[in-house]
This record gives C-alpha cells, sequence and structure tokens, in this order.
C-alpha cells in the first residue's frame, strides 16, 4: 500500500507538468484565432500566476482542514474543469476566466503535495517527482501535437489533458483511504514518519515571515526560478542574436536545457542517496555558475549551447532539494507554511524577472543575459548561506 502510494504520487507530479506546456505550444494557432497580438498569451499566464500565488498562500490552512489527499484531488479536479474551460473557449476574455481556477488548483496542489513528500519520503523521490514533472512538461505539447496532426483544433488538446486530469482525479479519490493510512506504513517502511502534517496552528503571514530564515529561503527561491526561467525564456534569443546561430537550429538548442533539468533530476535522485540537500544545492549552484562562464567568455556559439546545457543541469537539484530540507530546517509542524510562501515567492519570480530581462534585451543587449543570470546566482547563493547560519543559530 505504501509503495502503491508513492505510484500515485508520481502520477500526480506527471500530470501536473501535463498543462504547463500546453499554451506555448497551442498559442501560434490560438492568437491568430483570437485576432490578438501574439503578446497576449502573456496576460493569460500572469492571470495562471496570481492564481497559484494566493493559493499557495492559503494550502497550510487548506491541508490543515483538509488534508493533502483531499487536497490534491480538489485541485486536480478544479485544473481538470479549467482546461475544459479551455477547451470550449471562443474568445480571448474566455481565457482569461478560465485561467483563474486553472492558476488556483495548480498552485495548491503544487504545494501540499511537495511538503507531504518532504515529510515522508527520502530526498532521491523529491528529485524524481520533479523528473516526472518534466516528463509531463516534455509530453504535453506532443499531445497537442497529435490533436493539431490529426485535423483536430487545439481545442481537442486541451480536452485530451482535461480527460487525462479527470482519470487521475479520480484515481486519487479512489487512494483517499491510502493517504490516511500514509503514518503507519511510512514507520515501517524505512522512511519519514507521519509527524502530523495536518495538525498544528496555521500560521499568518507575519507570523512565518518572523521564523528564522523564512525571508532568506523566500528570496532564494525567488532567484532559482528567476534563473529558471529566464535562461528558458531567453536562451533562443540569445543564441540568435549573440551566438550567431539561425532561428531554427536555436530554437531546437534551446529546448536542450529542459532535457538538462529532467535528466539532471533523474540523476540527481541517485547522488541524493550520498549527498546531503545542502550539497545538492551548492553542487547546483556550481553547475550554474560554470555555465554562465561559458556563456559569458567569448569562445563562440558551440561553447554558449554547453553553457545553457550546463546551466540546466546546475538548476535540476536546486528546486526538490531547497523543498525537501523545509522540514528539517523548519520543523515538520511548519514545513507547510513556508513551502506555501517559497512557492509564492517562486511564482513572483518567475512572473516578474524574465520581463525585466526582457526590458533590457531590448533597451539596452541580450548579451547581457549571462551578467544577468550571475547578479541573480550570486544573490540566490548569498541567501542560502545566511539562510543555513539562522536555523542553524534558530
Amino acid at each position: 500500500m505504501f509503495q502503491l502510494l508513492l505510484a500515485i504520487i508520481y502520477l500526480a507530479f506527471i500530470s501536473l507538468g501535463l498543462p504547463d506546456s500546453l499554451l506555448g505550444s497551442a498559442w501560434p494557432i490560438m492568437y491568430r484565432e483570437f485576432s490578438v497580438p501574439v503578446s497576449y498569451a502573456g496576460g493569460i499566464s500572469m492571470i495562471i500566476a496570481a492564481g497559484t500565488i494566493v493559493s499557495s498562500l492559503q494550502c497550510d490552512r487548506l491541508t490543515k482542514k483538509l488534508g493533502t489527499g483531499k487536497v490534491t484531488a480538489v485541485s486536480v479536479l478544479t485544473t481538470a474543469v479549467a482546461l475544459f474551460g479551455f477547451s470550449i473557449s471562443h474568445s480571448y476574455i474566455a481565457l482569461c476566466i478560465w485561467a483563474i481556477p486553472y492558476g488556483l488548483g495548480a498552485g495548491c496542489v503544487d504545494a501540499s503535495l511537495n511538503n507531504y513528500v518532504a515529510l515522508h519520503y527520502a530526498s532521491r523521490h523529491m528529485s524524481w517527482l520533479h523528473c516526472m514533472w518534466g516528463v509531463g512538461a516534455s509530453l504535453g505539447p506532443y499531445i497537442m501535437g497529435f490533436a493539431l496532426s490529426n485535423g483536430q483544433t487545439w481545442n481537442m488538446g486541451y480536452r485530451y489533458i482535461g480527460i487525462l486530469q479527470i482519470l487521475l482525479t479520480a484515481v486519487l479519490l479512489f487512494s483517499l483511504p491510502l493517504w490516511r493510512r500514509k503514518g503507519e506504513a511510512g514507520a515501517g517502511s524505512g522512511e519519514k514518519a507521519d509527524v502530523g502534517s495536518a495538525s498544528g496552528e496555521t500560521l499568518s503571514l507575519p507570523q512565518i515571515f518572523r521564523i528564522p530564515g523564512a525571508k532568506e529561503v523566500m528570496v532564494t527561491f525567488f532567484c532559482y526560478c528567476a534563473v529558471e526561467q529566464t535562461s528558458g525564456l531567453w536562451a533562443s534569443s540569445y543564441l540568435v542574436l549573440h551566438g550567431g546561430l539561425t532561428s531554427e537550429a536555436a530554437a531546437g538548442f534551446a529546448s536542450l536545457f529542459y532535457i538538462g533539468i529532467t535528466a539532471g533530476r533523474a540523476l540527481g535522485g541517485f547522488l541524493t542517496i550520498k549527498l546531503s540537500d545542502t550539497q545538492m544545492i551548492r553542487l547546483g549552484q556550481g553547475f550554474i555558475l560554470f555555465g554562465i562562464l561559458l556563456l559569458l567568455l567569448p569562445l563562440g556559439g558551440k561553447a554558449a549551447l554547453l553553457g545553457l546545457i550546463t546551466i540546466g543541469l546546475g538548476c535540476a537539484p536546486i528546486y526538490p532539494s531547497i523543498i525537501h530540507s523545509t522540514p528539517e530546517h523548519f520543523g515538520a509542524d511548519k514545513s507547510q507554511a513556508v513551502i506555501g510562501v517559497q512557492m509564492a515567492a517562486a511564482y513572483v519570480g518567475t512572473c516578474l524577472m524574465p520581463p525585466v530581462f526582457g526590458l533590457i534585451a531590448n533597451h539596452i543587449s541580450a548579451s547581457l543575459l549571462p551578467v544577468y543570470l550571475l547578479i541573480i546566482l550570486v544573490l540566490m547563493t548569498m541567501m542560502h548561506e545566511k539562510l543555513l547560519r539562522r536555523v542553524k543559530h534558530g
């Protein structure tokens, strides 16, 4: 039963990644159909991100009231309904409306599941679970491509993913007894025992901010997502404008950044058997630094390509390791609250920092990408080291 629940959580992480890349893969068709500028995709993304921030901040309250299993099932169902809403939309305004429940569902399931795995499973499972998210994010465009290549509209691509989310909701509902028995199974399986993640006082934002290290971990998470999202969004433009590659070649090479993250998390699961979360984070930061230096030095287009892949490999262990170390740093009774604000900070970094570099690229030069990433990396490293000192003294 214990292993069955783990398999369901793996499935949930794949499902979590499935819709994330749909908008980008279908937007070249959608914006023409709706007669809106291509830049309007950013509006939908920001609405989704705003919803995830709100639900992440409320996740502690909901999880303590309902439990992780019910929160996950309700959140996936909410996401499924939103995806069906996308599939019947025929205007840009309708997409914006359905983006609200999509964001609310995605943020809460992300924060709740991450905390549950951090509390009850070894670090290797956190790495492999986030690798599964990468698998889902990679499969999404293929499902959309299947719909489009078979004479169907983009609406059917969303509908297929919505059906998969409905099926997952059914699985989660049937698995609710397993979540309730997790404490007994975990204690006898060599994993972390249930320490009452759904109990304790619900913390307010001011109370969370007063926890030693909470502000530092939020800035660390903000910076990590800023590095990841800025690299992913601007990799192609950098390779074209600074590396001299063609647009077609750059698009293909830039996808290797995400392959690097996915492969790095698969490998990272094995490394966590020997290395601690802190060592994994520092290792990832070292790889990112090396990748940035390859971009920064005048070594040509191949070195820039290798730099982007190396940055992807460096990003791989940081996100899951920060999440997994949260109960150890802040206590199991506070971990859900802290992970909620971590997720909120992550989405703020995702929304804010790539457009800021866009302004820099537009008004100065896209060649400043490695400098921009280096500044964020330095801040991330400083905040993480300060976090370790704060929680040690605390």
